[in-house]
C-alpha cells in the first residue's frame, strides 16, 4: 500500500510536459468506427472514352471536354492512371465525385509512377453552390515533391474579394499575406514511387492527412467547418496513379 501511494504521489508531482503525449489518433480506424461508407470504387472495369464521364461510377471530369482527343483518364487493370494534358487544356486535370458531408474524409490509395519530374497530387472538396468562393473550393491537401500542404481556400486564397485583391499587380499588402499565412500549413515530406494509402479528414475547424497510417500534417482554420462538402475531387497537373477511393460520412 505504501508503495502504491508513494506512486501516486509521484504521479502527481510529475511534471505535464514529462509525461507522454497521447497516441495521434488512427483517421482510418476513426471513420470506420464512427463514420458511414458512401462510396467505393476499386475501379475494377474499362472506362467508355475520353469524356466527362468516361471513368464511370458517378465520377465527372472537369477538364475532359475541353481535350477530347487527348485522354487523361485510364482504367488499367483495376487502377486509374491519370496524364493531364495540362497545357492543352489550359487546366490541370480535375476529376471529382459526390460526397456530401460536414466532418468525414477520404481514404486513397495512390502512387506517383515516376512518368514525369515533379510529380504532384491535390486533392480535397467543393461545394459549387457556395456563395462568394471561386468555384466552390474549400479545402485541400496538396502532395508535391518535398512536401505535403493542408490549406483552406474558403476563407482564403478563393474568397472572391481576397482573390481579386491577389490578382492585382500590385505587391501582396501586409495584412492579406499576414492573413493568408494562417490559412494554410506546410510540412516536410519526400515523395517517392512506392504505393501509400492515404487519409484526409475533416473535423470541425481542423483538416488532417496521414499516409500509411502516419499523421503528417493537422491544422486549423474556418474553413475546413464548411457544412457540406458535396464533392471530392483530384487536381492532377501531370500524372499520377488511384487505385482505391473510400469516402466516409461522420456527419
Amino acid at each position: 500500500m505504501k508503495c502504491k501511494i508513494l506512486s501516486l504521489i509521484a504521479l502527481l508531482l510529475t511534471p505535464l510536459t514529462a509525461l507522454p503525449a497521447a497516441a495521434p489518433r488512427d483517421d482510418a480506424v476513426w471513420l470506420r468506427e464512427k463514420g458511414t461508407l458512401i462510396f467505393h470504387d476499386a475501379f475494377e472495369r474499362e472506362e467508355t472514352g475520353n469524356l466527362a464521364k468516361a471513368i464511370g461510377n458517378g465520377w465527372n471530369s472537369a477538364t475532359a471536354d475541353r481535350v477530347p482527343h487527348i485522354k487523361q483518364a485510364d482504367l488499367d487493370a483495376g487502377i486509374l492512371k491519370i496524364a493531364s494534358a495540362s497545357k492543352e487544356a489550359g487546366h490541370s486535370a480535375h476529376i471529382h465525385h459526390e460526397a456530401g458531408f460536414a466532418d468525414g474524409g477520404v481514404l486513397v490509395r495512390f502512387k506517383f509512377p515516376g512518368l514525369n519530374k515533379g510529380e504532384s497530387l491535390q486533392l480535397g472538396f467543393v461545394d459549387r453552390e457556395t456563395k462568394g468562393v471561386h468555384a466552390g473550393h474549400l479545402c485541400y491537401g496538396i502532395l508535391a515533391p518535398t512536401s505535403v500542404t493542408l490549406i483552406d481556400h474558403k476563407t482564403g486564397v478563393m474568397k472572391l474579394d481576397i482573390r481579386e485583391r491577389r490578382q492585382q499587380k500590385e505587391k501582396l499588402p501586409a495584412d492579406l499575406d499576414a492573413l493568408l499565412k494562417t490559412k494554410q500549413i506546410v510540412v516536410p515530406w519526400k515523395a517517392d514511387n512506392a504505393w501509400h494509402d492515404l487519409v484526409l479528414v475533416t473535423e470541425g475547424d481542423e483538416m488532417r492527412l496521414s499516409i500509411d497510417g502516419k499523421l503528417v500534417a493537422r491544422h486549423r482554420s474556418e474553413g475546413f467547418a464548411h457544412p457540406v462538402k458535396r464533392w471530392f475531387s483530384f487536381l492532377v497537373p501531370s500524372t499520377v496513379w488511384v487505385d482505391d477511393v473510400k469516402i466516409w460520412k461522420v456527419k
